[in-house]
Order: structure tokens, then C-alpha cells, then sequence
């Protein structure tokens, strides 16, 4: 494997858990109303990845913190987050 393949290796796994953490954080600490309002603003501070802290990253986790309080979506959100959660304790 080259250092550019287990470079992307490593970013791509540092995405995986920053994911995981956010999606637990919302769907355990967060009550229903306040994390439409919290995906909301993540996908708004997406809009400006440009600058230093925030990113473009932030949109899709926003409208992933939204789809939490959908009821159609809830489903597949929380199969995303076991998928996650298995990827991470096991990353081969």
C-alpha cells in the first residue's frame, strides 16, 4: 500500500469516527426540536466550508442530525450509525 493509499486510509477513518460522535452526541443529548435546529445550523455553516473551522462537511451531517427527527429516515440513519460504530471498533 503507497503513503498516499494509507493516508486516505487514515482520513477516511478520522471522518468515520467524527461522524459517528456527532450523530450519538445528537441522537442521545439533544432533544427532537433542538436537533432539527442544530443539523439547521450545520448545514448553514457549511454553506461558508471555505473558512478555517467550519466545512463543507457540515452539510450532509446537518441534514443527517435532521433526518433523526424524520420518522421515515430514522431507520436508516440509525443503521448508518451501527454501520458506523462497527467500522470503527473493527477497521479492516
Amino acid at each position: 500500500m503507497s503513503d498516499k493509499d494509507t493516508r486516505a486510509k487514515v482520513l477516511r477513518d478520522k471522518v468515520k469516527g467524527i461522524t459517528l460522535r456527532v450523530l450519538l452526541w445528537g441522537r442521545d443529548r439533544l432533544p427532537p426540536g433542538v436537533r432539527s435546529l442544530v443539523g439547521v445550523l450545520f448545514m448553514i455553516g457549511g454553506v461558508f466550508g471555505f473558512l478555517p473551522v467550519l466545512g463543507f462537511w457540515m452539510i450532509p451531517l446537518g441534514g443527517a442530525l435532521i433526518a433523526l427527527d424524520l420518522p421515515f429516515t430514522r431507520t436508516s440513519i440509525n443503521a448508518w450509525i451501527t454501520r458506523l460504530e462497527a467500522e470503527t471498533q473493527d477497521p479492516s
